[in-house]
């Protein structure tokens, strides 16, 4: 594991505060021009609180921030360690032939399951802004209560969406998929670059989850590295004793 100086903390500190702001700021522009379109849209929505406004515009810049901020994070931390570095452009080499392997419809539920997560949200930011459109026609309802009613809906839909995925994400740990796979890759111990193999990989379900491993590499480089070095030094000073033995008869 390397070991950061005060100088490396303070400047991955700096760049993960720099990601986070730029990313509160988009994220508050967002929500402002959602909040003030909606507001010019429909008069239930102008009927409620400036309070509550307020956070759905703060909010908005709070999740986006975060998410640019880890993001900023993970980035520089890459950028700055020559292992993780070189792992991540393995990975995409691999990931690369991969999918050169890969069909259309493979691709597809492939990045569905990656992106699910994003994809619920968005799934359920959709459901809102169709549920709120559907209970807004009701003329009996005050605009607190018509958002109450399209957040229960937009909650519901997502929530069947969730268990879903859950249930897809279960079956596939149930039968052994997903997590790991056999594919062809260039032998990385041929020159030539002609000579294919075959590897098993291990998918992560969330970024850093094989971060293990990679130390585990690094640190198993660096000890066949000191006894390469050991085995050098032991035969240079064999051969030094040889020819002082030599010397020595002669």
């Amino acid at each position: 594991m390397k070991v950061l100086t005060k100088e490396e903390e303070q400047a991955h500190y700096n760049a993960t505060i720099k990601g986070g702001t730029i990313g509160g700021v988009i994220g508050l522009t967002i929500g402002a021009a959602g909040v003030v379109g909606a507001s010019r849209r429909y008069a239930s929505f102008r009927a409620l609180t400036v309070p509550f406004r307020a956070f759905l515009v703060a909010s908005t810049g709070t999740f986006i921030s975060v998410i640019a901020a880890d993001r900023a994070s993970a980035a520089y931390d890459i950028e700055h360690t020559p292992e993780k570095k070189r792992q991540v452009e393995r990975e995409r080499e691999r990931e690369a032939l991969l999918e050169a392997n890969k069909s259309v419809y493979e691709r597809a539920k492939e990045w569905t399951t990656d992106n699910r997560y994003p994809l619920l949200f968005g799934f359920w930011v959709a459901s809102m802004a169709g549920s709120w459109a559907l209970v807004n026609r009701n003329p009996y309802l005050s605009g607190s209560q018509k958002l109450v009613q399209a957040r229960m809906y937009a909650q519901g839909g997502t929530l069947a969406a969730l268990l879903t995925s859950f249930a897809l994400e279960g079956n596939d740990a149930a039968k052994g998929k997903g997590r790991w796979e056999t594919i062809k890759v260039l032998d990385p111990n041929d020159p030539e670059h002609k000579h294919i193999i075959e590897k098993r990989i291990h998918h992560e379900r969330y970024s850093g989850e094989d971060q293990w491993r990679e130390m585990i590499e690094a640190e198993e480089e660096r000890i066949n590295e000191r006894k390469a070095a050991a085995a050098k030094a032991k035969d240079q000073e064999q051969q030094a004793t040889k020819k002082e033995t030599k010397s020595e008869k002669s």
